[in-house]
């Protein structure tokens, strides 16, 4: 039973850090470490010492975790920066909040013998003679043990501890990745053995000058050892235990949100009988009226809820070629039970929220191609702009003139000429996409606009019909986009306080566009009136893009992507990288990479010299067999990694990019290892350096062909709207749901059933209501209860299964002498 684990983590703000610069402040920002793995690195906030990020990432990590660490840190232009302080979370610390951790968390010292990561692989035997008792210990190698030199890497020896014994091993210089092979052996004195205790076994870093560092330790309870066969297997590397210290807050502190989500998924075939009810919902209900899985699974879901369990459907749905009709039914129950047309699609309904995520799952690449580069030009421009005359700040306008001091209604008259051009560019972009939209996107659109037309024909509701569509196109999808463009992948970071300001009023217009100017002058915001005749003028614009739109023949329906989220020719990701140069002489090492432009689509990574350059390399990606961080030792360069393939020959190839940042190497690896995800030949192994001067610069092995001496992360992937279908853990969070629910569903459909029964021969029968309708009426609450009876046996039978394999899980566990 394969366990699917995923993290999400929001730093929201700091407050009360200490001054690090001599200007009495500070230049923060985050680095997030899973296991001592920087996952993230937040914006630099500037001369803040109460700090505002609101960055939120979610990581999946099927091999699971141990520990989550946020560190704060203080950029400086010249030398290192400085370590303000961290924040460290168990694994278990986090599950034990079931809803999440949302709190105020003060920051501790870092302590580097705390500092610690990696695995030692040791067999460990008790040897008894007649006269002696002899503990001998194997130390075969470590991996990724932490950098303590400034090279990047360590000079690390092993020593083994019981009671007043010692040995060590020899020291193995410049590396993380050291294989040693050595036994040692401690001689015991006759009963010492019995006494109990502990073995302990220290990875050190040996320093010539100084003390020695701390790498880790491990201790074996000297009882397992009188077990056979002898004790052998990877142990994580644990710190001293040193109690952490907040300083009393004097160190400042962070507010986090952090959840952990961990499923057992179960193997497919136990979950068809809950897909088969799903796809019954959108291929045979007899009744649009009649109840569904899909309307049982929304009177079970809560609020805060249904946009993941949206999300989940969209994806399950997609998986079975089914999503139009899947939200072609949603949509159609929504409008038929909708008698004001004002009110159609205003609710957190799950019609509502399904549609907002497929247009995500599938349309978020058309969404960059459309407004990135007006976004861009926005950040890049930087201008104050401002309408709200209660907020026009004019000791911030005089940057905007060298002229002197600027007047209110300059500022105005300026904001207004610079957000009608954004207005307008926005609009031109968005109304000439008709061919970029995916053919999905207009197919579903053209079913919404039947279902409306149909509901409300009367002459005054003509407009309801492109309402109904430009309310999900403008307000749900571009609109979000253009407030938070970080949200939607569109940048980096967040924007700054006056982009941000820019950006709102741009993503008020382009509402206002998508409601056709209809409520214009209505609100309480008038001093929006001077983009009012701009957005007039584009409703007619607007209307003929609608029609363009929806202008599809249902015929294409076999063009639709089927089991996917976007097309194997659609780049899913694309940018400069600098590229390693394999052949030629190279002097020097960080001049061997050469800058490219690089395209992933889910067929092939390919590149050129820029991205109008005809001529492009390429490398399929069924060939992808590893993608992974390359240690900044191996090239003296950081956020580096490699695409390790594998020829028709079988002979593995490597090449090594280098990325701008950590968030960008983390964005190409995710990228990457989820379109290759299913791969048949990945590795369960790599090496993090690089081949040279007939070394590995990693475990110093000198064989080329040397089995990879760290595990890779294949799964390791940062969650987004690009995750790859996976039925069986969609499946689970719909189980999960319904099992939640279950005894709602019972009490709400099953329960009544006896005391109906009971007295159905004396209720009266209604005059005003047809026989015809109520036995209509019967036979649905009759086809209701045999649904639920169905699937709440589907439940059970899943909760039967569950229950089976941790059983199993446990009577395995409890065989194991220690966890490895």
């Amino acid at each position: 039973m394969a366990k699917n684990t995923s993290l999400y983590f929001r730093i929201v703000e700091g407050r009360n850090l200490p001054a690090k610069d001599v200007s009495g402040t500070s230049d923060p920002y985050c680095i997030v470490k899973v296991d001592n793995e920087v996952v993230a690195r937040t914006a630099t906030v500037w001369k803040n010492l109460n700090p505002f990020w609101g960055e939120e990432y979610t990581l999946h990590l099927p091999m699971g975790f141990h520990m989550l660490s946020f560190y704060v840190m203080d950029e400086d232009t010249i030398g290192h920066d400085d370590v303000i302080g961290k924040i460290s979370l168990t694994k278990e610390v986090i599950a034990a909040q079931s809803k999440g951790l949302d709190s105020w968390l003060n920051l501790t010292r870092v302590d580097p013998d705390e500092e610690v990561q990696g695995e030692i692989h040791v067999e460990l035997e008790l040897h008894r003679e007649a006269q002696r008792t002899c503990l001998r210990c194997h130390v075969i190698q470590a991996r990724d043990l932490a950098p303590r030199d400034i090279s990047g890497t360590s000079d690390p020896f092993t020593r083994i501890l019981y009671n007043n014994h010692s040995a060590e091993t020899s020291i193995i210089k410049k590396t993380r990745f050291p294989h040693w092979g050595e036994t040692l052996e401690l001689s015991l004195e006759k009963g010492e053995e019995e006494e109990g205790g502990c073995v302990t076994l220290e990875v050190w870093d040996w320093d010539m000058v100084g003390k020695n560092d701390f790498l880790g330790k491990v201790e074996i309870p000297l009882a397992c050892l009188h077990r056979a066969p002898p004790l052998q297997g990877w142990f994580r590397l644990l710190p001293l235990g040193n109690t952490e210290d907040d300083a009393g807050g004097r160190l400042g502190a962070l507010r986090l949100k952090v959840r952990l989500a961990e499923e057992r998924i179960l193997p497919s075939v136990y979950y068809q009988p809950l897909i088969d009810l799903l796809v019954e919902s959108v291929i045979s209900p007899a009744e649009v009226e009649d109840p569904t899985l899909l309307t049982l699974l929304e009177e079970v879901t809560t609020v805060e809820s249904r946009q993941d369990v949206a999300m989940t459907l969209v994806k399950i749905y997609l998986g079975q070629g089914l999503v139009v009709p899947f939200l072609d039914y949603l949509n159609t129950r929504e409008v038929n039970h909708t008698s004001d047309p004002n009110t159609l699609f205003r609710s957190n309904s799950l019609a509502s929220k399904a549609m907002e995520q497929f247009m995500k799952a599938v349309g978020m690449l058309y969404l960059h191609e459309v407004l990135r580069p007006i976004i861009n030009r926005i950040f890049e421009d930087k201008k104050y702009v401002e309408l709200d005359p209660c907020k026009i700040d004019l000791n911030r306008s005089r940057r905007i003139s060298f002229k002197g001091s600027v007047s209110e209604a300059e500022i105005r008259e300026s904001s207004v000429g610079l957000l009608q051009g954004y207005l307008c560019s926005i609009v031109e972009a968005i109304v000439g996409s008709v061919a970029q939209c995916p053919l999905v996107m207009r197919l579903l659109f053209k079913q919404l606009h039947k279902r409306v037309e149909e509901q409300f024909p009367e002459p005054q509701h003509e407009d309801v019909k492109y309402l109904a569509i430009s309310g999900f196109f403008f307000l749900r999808f571009f609109a979000p986009a253009i407030l938070s463009p970080k949200l939607f992948h569109l940048r980096d970071h967040h924007a700054d306080t006056r982009t941000s300001r820019t950006l709102l009023l741009l993503a008020k217009a382009v509402q206002s566009v998508g409601n056709l100017g209809l409520q214009l002058g209505h609100g309480k915001e008038q001093w929006m009136a001077p983009l009012h005749p701009t957005i007039l003028c584009s409703v007619a614009s607007v209307k003929d893009f609608l029609d363009k739109l929806i202008d599809v023949d249902h015929d294409n329906m076999s063009e639709v992507p089927q089991r996917a989220v976007f097309l194997p020719s659609v780049t899913v990701k694309e940018g400069f990288l600098h590229k390693h140069k394999a052949q030629g002489p190279q002097l020097l090492k960080r001049l061997a990479f050469k800058k490219r432009y690089f395209w992933l689509s889910s067929e092939t990574l390919s590149y050129a010299k820029t991205p109008d350059w005809q001529v492009r390399a390429s490398i399929p990606v069924p060939c992808v067999c590893a993608v992974e961080r390359v240690d900044e030792n191996a090239f003296q360069l950081q956020n580096v990694m490699q695409v390790v393939t594998q020829d028709s020959e079988g002979q593995l190839n490597t090449m090594y990019l280098q990325c701008k940042n950590v968030n960008e190497l983390n964005q190409w690896l995710s990228a990457i290892r989820k379109v290759s995800i299913y791969n048949e030949r990945l590795l369960p192994s790599f090496h993090p350096g690089a081949y040279r001067s007939a070394k590995w610069t990693c475990c110093l092995q000198p064989d080329r062909t040397a089995v990879g001496c760290s595990r890779t992360h294949s799964a390791v992937t940062l969650g987004d709207w690009s995750d790859p279908l996976d039925p069986d853990a969609e499946a689970q969070t719909i189980y999960k749901q319904l099992l939640q629910g279950r005894d709602k569903l019972r009490k709400q459909y099953l329960e009544p059933e006896e005391t109906e029964g009971a007295t159905e021969e004396d209720k009266p029968v209604s005059s005003g209501q047809p026989s015809d309708g109520l036995q209509r009426a019967a036979q649905t609450t009759e086809r209701a209860r045999a649904l639920v009876t169905r699937l709440l046996d589907v439940v059970m039978d899943l909760e039967r299964t569950h229950n089976t394999y941790q059983r199993r899980e446990r009577e395995e566990a409890s065989s194991l002498i220690l966890p490895s």
